[in-house]
């Protein structure tokens, strides 16, 4: 008897998991719940997914598509990579788990696209650095930065191809600079703990340069809120996933960015959407 068919199965919207104690909303699994190492992300012209059994090792996330989210300088999206109607993502530490859930939970057809994601565990991505934006982190914030009164939050979805053999071929003093980040210890450039964006050298300058990443992309810089970041490395870059309870957040973020972060020059978004997470009913 194969793994998967020990264990239990669960059916339809059990599978999406629920989050909320009692008289709060329900919400999906797979936003708040602890990130798994596994992922399936796939964007369909679909109604819903089936009503299926799945493992119980899985975490089930769908939502839809909604519009406002712009084609951003640089964005290299089009045809069916570029919006959906229907989002699905499938989260497991068991990759077979994943694997068969995908292929349970697909509808039937209207495929815009597919990924399969990992993460390492250390968390580096593909370019062998740790990303660490400042995210939510307590239940307080999740509630005042990720979910919606009704138990319901946006997800943004991007596809980025990084270009690895430019990055890595830089001295790693460059690379280091260009994250705002040391590539061993994974320490922000200002110094171990918190990115302390303030920082100046005897000189005067900026520690952490102005067109660095975690300075680029830090809500301080940007003046937006705080985005839930579930990001996965894939074979060609980074499965990028964000939740927030206004789309608002992750396009200034966005903007902030492509005014001036270096990390930029070497990664093209080629897949990209957005989608309400409903709560679960």
């Amino acid at each position: 008897m194969s793994p998967l068919s020990r264990r239990r199965l669960l059916y339809g919207a059990a599978a999406l998991g629920l989050l909320g104690g009692c008289g709060s909303p329900a919400r999906q699994a797979g936003v708040a719940t602890p990130q798994q190492l596994h992922c399936d992300v796939s964007v369909w012209d679909a109604a819903e997914i089936p009503k299926v059994p799945v493992s119980e090792a899985v975490t089930v996330t769908v939502g839809h598509g909604i519009d406002g989210l712009p084609e951003f300088p640089g964005d290299r999206v089009s045809g069916l990579c570029r919006g959906g109607s229907l989002f699905l993502q499938i989260c497991s530490d068991d990759p077979d788990a994943v694997r068969d859930a995908a292929v349970r939970l697909s509808p039937p057809s209207g495929l815009r696209w597919r990924e399969q994601g990992f993460r390492r565990a250390d968390n580096r991505n593909t370019l062998g650095f740790v990303d660490g934006i400042v995210v939510p982190k307590t239940p307080e914030e999740l509630d005042q930065e990720v979910w919606l009164p009704d138990g319901s939050t946006i997800a943004v979805v991007r596809r980025i191809e990084l270009d690895v053999a430019a990055f890595t071929a830089l001295p790693v003093g460059e690379q280091e600079r260009i994250f705002g980040r040391h590539r061993d210890t994974a320490d922000p450039l200002s110094g171990p703990g918190e990115v302390d964006l303030m920082a100046k050298t005897p000189d005067g300058e900026y520690v952490i340069p102005a067109d660095a990443h975690v300075r680029r992309a830090n809500p301080l810089m940007s003046g937006s809120g705080l985005m839930l970041r579930r990001s996965y490395n894939y074979a060609g870059g980074l499965l990028f996933i964000s939740f927030q309870r206004e789309l608002k957040t992750f396009v200034n973020t966005m903007f902030r960015m492509i005014d001036g972060d270096a990390l930029l020059r070497y990664a093209t978004t080629t897949s990209s959407a957005a989608f309400r997470i409903p709560p679960v009913s």
